[in-house]
């Protein structure tokens, strides 16, 4: 058995920056990530003709102070998002969409330059690779004395004095045993904490070139009648890759992909042109999908429910469990800001 001082559960932005922050402590850390990726719902693929893509997080505001203050600390840079143009809204199927464009005096969004998964790349950099044990799935954690026995799917066992978990608690409760178990009022609330990015389905058309601000369109489409929902230009910060992206009905989750797609380039040819037709490639993430981040609600949950509640706040296991995560965030919970908030809220606590 490995002994070690503390134990985070996932990879994602929060676990690695609370890691990031631990070890400034001089406090020795393992990350133990089930998935075969690290990076949690940060998720940037890359097109053959290298434009990134983000399947998961993506922007950011001059409001995420917490998100900003980490880029700038990292020496990461960001771009502000590009909404030049005309810009479409559709009401119903049968109306063409109304026309309008947005204001250079609009409060800007950002994106990280090379994609959002460049601060994950550098969080693992600082903290070291030898430090994180992927495909690591915890299914029990036995308190024993003063410490904490965490076992994986494959048996292999981990000690630890203090544990943190960074998974969404949804998801904690109902794929981890504990032994004693934790607190009813606590697994209840877990049970009913909205977790982030679940019911999304994200999605990118990849281009040779930028076809729609050629022809004075800023790539920015909201509707309410069909398959995508809302999307943006997702071109690179050099202009050397080109993309769009965005979001679909979540409803469309029970169509096959190539269902979807069809939807999609139709949805597309329709309001660009035919030019739309001339992709290079389609991807999309069913969030619903990844067992490792989504676990389907007992009951019915609504956006943002009882993220950053207080009762997150007080460790589990006489003081030995610490439950953490963007969803449990005080401050804009459920996004980069939070994880990176709440990563230094828990940290401050050791």
């Amino acid at each position: 058995m490995e002994k070690e001082k503390v134990i985070l559960i996932g990879a994602g932005l929060c676990g690695l920056y609370t890691a990031f922050l631990l070890q400034k402590k001089g406090i020795e850390v393992l990350i133990l990530e089930a998935n075969i990726l690290i990076g949690g719902r940060i998720k940037t693929i890359s097109g053959t003709t290298g434009v990134t893509m983000e399947m998961g997080a993506t922007w950011f505001g001059n409001q995420h102070s917490h998100l900003l203050e980490v880029l700038h600390t990292l020496d990461l840079p960001y771009f502000r998002q590009y909404t030049q143009g005309i810009s479409l809204f559709e009401t119903m199927s049968f109306v063409p969409p109304q026309k309008f464009e947005i204001s250079d005096s609009e409060e800007p969004s950002f994106r990280i330059e090379g994609g959002t998964a460049t601060i994950i790349k550098k969080l693992v950099s600082e903290i070291g690779i030898q430090h994180i044990k992927t495909q690591t799935k915890i299914v029990s954690i036995k308190e024993e004395k003063n410490q904490l026995i965490l076992t994986n799917s494959s048996g292999n066992s981990y000690l630890a004095n203090k544990v943190i978990s960074t998974i969404p608690p949804n998801l904690l409760v109902n794929s981890v045993v504990f032994e004693p178990r934790l607190p009813e009022n606590f697994t209840q609330l877990a049970k009913k904490t909205h977790t982030w990015m679940g019911e999304s389905i994200k999605f990118a058309v990849e281009y040779k070139t930028p076809f729609w601000k050629q022809n004075h369109y800023s790539g920015t489409l909201f509707s309410q009648a069909s398959i995508i929902q809302e999307m943006y230009d997702h071109s690179t910060a050099d202009n050397s890759g080109f993309a769009l992206k965005g979001f679909l009905n979540a409803g469309t989750a029970v169509l096959s992909l190539k269902e979807r797609k069809e939807k999609v380039i139709a949805q597309l040819t329709t309001f660009f042109g035919p030019e739309a037709n001339e992709y290079v490639a389609y991807y999309e993430n069913v969030w619903r999908d990844e067992t490792l981040t989504f676990q389907p609600y007992e009951q019915f949950v609504l956006a943002h429910q009882n993220n950053g509640h207080s009762l997150f706040k007080i460790p589990l296991l006489n003081g030995k469990l610490y439950v953490s995560g963007a969803e449990t965030a005080t401050k804009n919970p459920g996004y980069m800001d939070g994880a990176i908030f709440a990563a230094k809220t828990i940290a401050s606590q050791f």
